[in-house]
């Protein structure tokens, strides 16, 4: 996953805001406790959003004060011991070390000694979440395999290349309305990823699904290109909205819900404008959050 999906933060009240920060923080804590300090360099927004998904349940999740080496002096509020929260590390270390697998083959350069070298260190993380989750992991590995016989072959359907992808999200989750959202997650990511990758994969003369299926050869993209991917990502962002709907209420029903509303499409129009960045968002000041209790 590649750090797409996160929240509006400056929609959210200062509760839902708190809560975001403990999920953030808590996956971030989880993920060195469960598969070793690397595994925290792989943290990212996606990920966040995959336990809040996975979570049962209106009661919180275990919640304790915790310093880490970016907050040595001032501890947090972070969510802990929840069995979402171990299992969306464990699939996060599965999809991160997998996808370093891929840009060890297609990269070049620094780019595929920085992969080489994340590889190296998550292997140990990756062994042990491939132990607890086998049923996934066998499944990155199928659709990635499935994905990459496509891509060596020049696929000219954005479709088939995205369904992979998706089919590979999906599989995270055996519940019906979860599944269904996480493949069309699965999908916004695959092809928002590749048209923000267009430049690169142009210039490095590197397969990507968006120029194969549109004859793209040069940047800037035709209008009538730009404004086709932005309704095949809004079809998926649409259905999205509907599935959130069908959700049973959970302790994250607010922010899934900005998310899914207002975060992905924020996200859909600015990688289309060529104005999104990949850099983590700064967290917003208190004064720009909405007043509406400050406990989590």
């Amino acid at each position: 996953m590649f750090g797409y999906v996160k929240p509006e933060l400056s929609e959210l009240t200062m509760r839902e805001f708190s809560r975001f920060r403990a999920a953030y923080c808590g996956t971030c804590h989880e993920l060195q406790r469960s598969f070793g300090t690397a595994s925290r360099f792989i943290l990212n927004y996606d990920f966040v959003f995959l336990f809040m998904l996975l979570y049962e349940g209106t009661e919180p999740p275990e919640l304790k004060m915790r310093r880490c080496p970016v907050s040595p002096l001032r501890p947090k509020c972070v969510c802990c011991r929840s069995d979402a929260l171990t299992r969306a590390s464990g699939l996060s270390v599965i999809l991160a070390y997998d996808k370093l697998i891929d840009d060890v083959s297609d990269e070049k350069g620094g780019k595929r000694t920085k992969a080489k070298l994340g590889k190296t260190f998550l292997k140990g993380a990756y062994r042990k979440a491939s132990r607890l989750y086998p049923e996934f992991d066998s499944e990155v590995k199928l659709r990635l395999g499935e994905l990459n016989e496509l891509e060596s072959e020049g696929e000219l359907s954005l479709d088939r290349s995205a369904d992979k992808f998706a089919l590979l999200l999906a599989s995270a989750s055996n519940d019906r309305v979860k599944n269904h959202m996480l493949y069309h997650l699965g999908r916004i990511i695959y092809i928002a990823d590749a048209y923000n990758d267009l430049k690169e994969d142009l210039d490095c003369g590197r397969y990507n699904p968006v120029a194969a299926r549109y004859g793209v050869s040069s940047l800037p993209c035709e209008k009538n290109v730009t404004e086709a991917v932005r309704l095949t990502l809004e079809a998926s962002a649409g259905v999205l909205m509907a599935d959130v709907e069908l959700l049973s209420e959970s302790y994250w029903t607010g922010i899934i819900k900005n998310t899914v509303y207002l975060g992905i499409p924020k996200m859909i129009s600015a990688v289309l404008e060529g104005t999104y960045s990949a850099k983590p968002a700064r967290l917003p000041r208190r004064e720009m959050l909405k007043e509406n209790g400050d406990t989590i």
